[in-house]
């Protein structure tokens, strides 16, 4: 198989140096993800010792965690305030599209990645009734729809993936995958995806400083890191 290669660590490998973080949960405090910002802190600190250099914080807004961009953003005000590392931090949002979604964004109130870039996910068992009019009416306001680990989604098939790349849906690869945090059927997903070339994009979805340094401990093939610093490079 093209993934049979020498394996390392991906804190060894040089995986993450000069990468852009797409999807993460560092924004202390806000969602399911980091509580305390000393931890974010910390996170930070480990993502600097492998060589990452942008993070874009997307904490979750969805029916069950309504937060709204004003809040958040002093959230991240704060959090700027005591981050002295040269990673360079960004803020935007992953949405659930749920009924909370398109009100939102008919009003334009939603955080995006440079302004066009909008980051959006689905129930991992069931996709919203209504997702190819919500894709259109993303599309239709002018941003891009990205898709955030789309490997994750169990009712998700080869033909599903390749409707929705048809459709101009962006993927985004969750790294951790690659590595079985999520369980072998999901790894396989993400190196079927990897190899048709896919992603667009990747994040690691850090959640806390123990996923993190899983992840940095978990071992991957040098082809698939070649493969990933490919898309990296082809979003430079």
């Amino acid at each position: 198989m093209w993934l049979i290669s020498k394996k390392v660590t991906v804190r060894e490998s040089g995986l993450l140096e000069g990468f852009c973080d797409c999807h993460s949960h560092l924004l202390p405090g806000v969602d399911d993800g980091v509580e305390e910002m000393d931890e974010t802190l910390q996170i930070l600190r480990e993502w600097q010792s492998v060589g990452m250099k942008e993070v874009w914080l997307t904490p979750h807004i969805m029916e069950d965690i309504p937060n709204e961009p004003a809040a958040l953003k002093k959230h991240f005000a704060a959090l700027q305030e005591r981050y002295d590392g040269n990673i360079r931090l960004h803020l935007a949002a992953e949405y659930m599209m749920d009924g909370l979604f398109l009100p939102r964004l008919e009003e334009h109130d939603v955080l995006t990645e440079n302004d066009h870039r909008l980051l959006v996910e689905t129930s991992y068992y069931i996709p919203p009734m209504n997702m190819e009019a919500i894709i259109d009416s993303i599309k239709k306001k002018g941003f891009e729809p990205l898709l955030a680990h789309p490997e994750r989604y169990q009712y998700m098939d080869k033909d599903d993936y390749r409707h929705w790349k048809e459709k101009g849906v962006l993927m985004q690869l969750n790294l951790p995958s690659l590595v079985g945090a999520y369980g072998p059927d999901v790894q396989y997903k993400a190196e079927w995806l990897l190899q048709k070339n896919m992603y667009d994009y990747c994040g690691t979805d850090t959640h806390s400083l123990e996923q993190a340094e899983l992840f940095l401990d978990g071992v991957i093939s040098q082809k698939v890191v070649k493969k990933v610093r490919r898309i990296m490079e082809g979003r430079g």
